[in-house]
């Protein structure tokens, strides 16, 4: 068991038609040292009964290892490689040829992540996203994985001008054009989904003043009642994901699906950091996992962010 602290668990939830049945899932970080082998930790995988895999990259060794173990993988297009593939279709062929045909299917790649919060990338990469994403895409068609195969790229809350009330949400201004809208064209063009990157945790930390831990933490509480579209809500990452929902529809694509691709709270951090504890932590990961089965349905997973955080990717928007 001292291998699991190298990868990181998550629960996926499935929407089926006639059934509520889930599988466990890791998400599988790699920056780190004296690491188990892929092999290794593909065993364990199957040993603990783990169907659903994501990584941060599209490792040879650990795409090898998980070829034929009936494992779904979400793999990533780091940022880096953004501005290469934006720029030339015949780099964006290469890649999916070395990263994606060389593998599938025996590996069970299911969805693509083109890149990471890009809009907060200081290497200021923005402008290569939706070409980039329409080369893969592009990549994709040529070998006839388009069906089969999402692409998406994860947001942070830090792209809305507005977030509060959640009905006044909105994209900032100067992305709205050059990249928020035709990223949206994509992902409805390709029948994918946002992926948003939601931290109820950093909200409360630079609130906590004004914003109750209950609250946060999806405990009793009384609610907040949104002044603009009357709803009440009784937790800080609803309003968070409803905001978001608000930016979109104001720009009139409320028909795309919306995924939660992180989310949590900090098992540590620094003395003076409000909020950050292991018990807390745990508070919160267990009023979520209760929210999960009685109210929604989610992609939950754990994944390394600082210290240890609770993640989750969430199923199309249904609230």
């Amino acid at each position: 068991m001292n291998h699991l602290k190298h990868i990181t668990f998550f629960l996926l939830l499935s929407i089926f038609t006639h059934s509520d049945a889930g599988s466990i899932g890791v998400n599988y970080g790699r920056i780190a040292n004296n690491l188990p082998a892929a092999t290794k930790v593909v065993e364990l995988l199957k040993q603990q009964g783990i169907t659903q895999i994501k990584l941060y990259d599209t490792d040879s060794s650990v795409l090898k290892a998980l070829s034929n173990s009936n494992i779904s993988v979400i793999v990533a297009l780091p940022n880096e490689l953004l501005s290469k593939v934006s720029s030339s279709q015949s780099f964006a062929n290469n890649w999916i040829q070395n990263n994606i045909v060389a593998y599938y299917p025996s590996t069970q790649i299911q969805a693509i992540a083109i890149g990471n919060e890009v809009f907060v990338d200081p290497n200021n990469t923005t402008n290569f996203l939706v070409p980039a994403m329409k080369n893969i895409h592009n990549a994709l068609i040529d070998n006839k994985l388009d069906s089969s195969i999402k692409l998406s790229s994860p947001i942070a809350l830090s792209c809305l001008q507005s977030s509060y009330p959640s009905s006044s949400g909105s994209f900032k201004t100067e992305l709205i054009e050059p990249v928020i809208k035709p990223m949206l064209d994509f992902l409805k063009q390709t029948s994918s989904y946002l992926m948003v990157n939601a931290y109820p945790f950093f909200a409360y930390e630079s609130n906590a003043n004004v914003i109750s831990l209950d609250y946060a933490l999806f405990r009793d509480n009384p609610g907040n009642v949104d002044s603009g579209n009357g709803l009440k809500y009784m937790s800080l990452l609803d309003a968070q994901l409803d905001a978001v929902y608000a930016a979109m529809s104001a720009l009139k694509y409320d028909d795309i699906k919306l995924v939660v691709s992180e989310t949590g709270w900090p098992s540590k951090g620094d003395e003076n950091e409000v909020g950050a504890g292991t018990n807390i932590f745990t508070n919160f990961y267990d009023f979520f996992i209760i929210i999960v089965f009685f109210s929604r349905l989610f992609l939950i997973y754990f994944c390394p962010y600082i210290h240890t955080w609770l993640c989750i990717l969430i199923s199309p928007k249904i609230y």
